[in-house]
């Protein structure tokens, strides 16, 4: 007996109701970026692994989706390579490329390759899919879609409010009350500083950039395993367990963080970016400082954002921030850009728990033609042409089947309106229409199709 089939896990099947309602995220969020002058592009699912490797700090590198090289992909490995224990040092002899793990580093090298063609600072947004060989759990898989939302050749802290205000207007538009939490690389620099701990910030960044997921004493048992030192996260407690307004926050950092020049400049940019927030009117979204907030991601240097949903349990679904060298990486030096991601697919979670859906998204038909044979079927097709030149989706139904089957696939299909059209309707030149939702039916002149369901759809 033939194995069932399946799909990789992490990775998920869409039938056409998922998909008009991940279609309708997708489109949300592309409307708003074109409002604020984002213009689309695409890059390749596959890059270079050495373009990938090491822009996402070690525990990046270990998510990396690997592609295997054509062919005999271990003839040219060094043989006492080959042993078991040792996949990481052959790992580059037998795989040049990799899968994207997201739209960021690809487009920093998109921006350095085509360099000549772009008028700077360039506005760009992405909506494709990332991989992460990550372990599958609730809100996170290996494939995913995000929707990347970035400008570059700018230091203006106005695109960092840009962004916010995007934020703001996509969450707004789907219905979902969020909260968004801002910090700041320098101000984490500053803080690793005043602990005595400078040469560990990256350590210290990955750790309590997972207080929320694995608490604040397990983050302190990373950190000691990293070599921090005990009386440095002594230090670091009141900091980043920090309460009060975001006011208050950063007038308490001012005393903190007064002995580092980088850190009270991370505290002038945030206070810059409420600002200007603050001069756009209030907002719906409730804006709050985290110092707990790293992202994790190496190549951050500036603002940090994450939002999450307000009223249910899920991770980020959104995220991003100001990376000053990533394009210098890849040999094009002092361009600034910053940009935010949207997680369409944990989006797509929190909208189906809180049920903020339309209902109208389901029903892609609008109106659907009974089928009673071949004859009232060919009557049927001017009218059924005409709707659709009127914008209005309409479909025949193929076969000339019973009419409660007919009936119970336009109510499966939330169809509102069902046209009829038996010996009756041809002889006379009329159409019946009923309505789904109302039981009502009403006939019609063949010729006024097209204004009766307008004035009634």
């Amino acid at each position: 007996m033939a194995a069932k089939p399946s799909i990789p896990k992490g990775t998920r099947d869409f039938g056409p109701e998922q998909m008009v309602r991940r279609n309708y995220i997708f489109d949300t969020i592309r409307q708003v970026f074109n409002r604020y002058g984002y213009q689309p592009i695409e890059t390749p699912a596959m890059e270079n692994l050495s373009t990938l490797l090491g822009k996402y700090g070690d525990e990046g590198d270990k998510l990396l989706f690997k592609i295997l090289n054509s062919g005999d992909f271990i003839d040219k490995v060094d043989a006492n390579k080959l042993k078991p224990g040792n996949s990481n040092a052959i790992a580059l002899d037998i795989s040049e490329k990799g899968l994207r793990y997201d739209l960021t580093v690809p487009f920093a090298r998109f921006v350095v390759q085509n360099q000549n063609d772009i008028t700077f600072p360039f506005k760009r947004y992405q909506i494709q899919p990332v991989w992460r060989a990550d372990r599958p759990q609730k809100g996170r898989y290996r494939e995913f879609y995000q929707c990347d939302v970035d400008v570059i050749g700018s230091n203006s802290l106005l695109n960092e409010t840009e962004l916010a205000l995007i934020i703001n207007e996509v969450f707004e538009k789907l219905k979902i009350r969020t909260i968004l939490k801002l910090n700041n690389r320098k101000i984490l620099s500053g803080i690793a500083e005043v602990i005595g701990e400078s040469q560990r910030l990256t350590d210290i960044t990955v750790a309590i950039d997972k207080i929320e997921k694995i608490g604040l004493e397990a983050v302190n048992n990373e950190l000691r395993s990293k070599g921090v030192a005990e009386d440095a996260i002594v230090k670091l407690q009141p900091i980043i367990t920090l309460s009060g307004t975001n006011t208050e926050k950063l007038d308490t950092l001012k005393g903190v963080l007064a002995m580092s020049e980088t850190g009270l400049r991370g505290i002038t940019e945030m206070e810059e970016i409420l600002g200007y927030i603050a001069e756009n009117g209030s907002l719906t979204t409730t804006i709050e400082i985290d110092l707990s907030l790293a992202r994790g991601l190496n190549y951050y240097t500036g603002a940090i954002f994450e939002v999450k949903a307000a009223d249910t349990e899920m991770g980020s679904i959104c995220g991003g921030g100001r990376y000053d060298d990533l394009t210098g990486i890849f040999g094009l030096k002092n361009v600034s850009g910053v940009g935010v991601s949207f997680g369409a697919d944990r989006i797509y979670d929190v909208m189906l728990q809180l049920n903020l859906f339309p209902e109208s998204l389901l029903a892609s038909t609008q109106v659907m033609f009974a089928n009673f044979g071949n004859k009232e079927a060919a009557y049927c097709l001017k009218a059924i042409r005409a709707l659709r030149d009127s914008g209005i989706s309409t479909e025949l139904y193929p076969d000339a089947a019973k009419m409660k089957k007919q009936f119970d696939y336009a109510n499966g299909h939330k169809i509102k309106f069902v046209v009829i059209a038996g010996d009756n309707e041809v002889k006379e030149n009329l159409l019946s229409v009923k309505n789904m939702e109302t039981g009502q039916q009403t006939t019609i002149a063949y010729s006024q199709i097209s204004n009766y369901i307008s004035e009634n759809i």
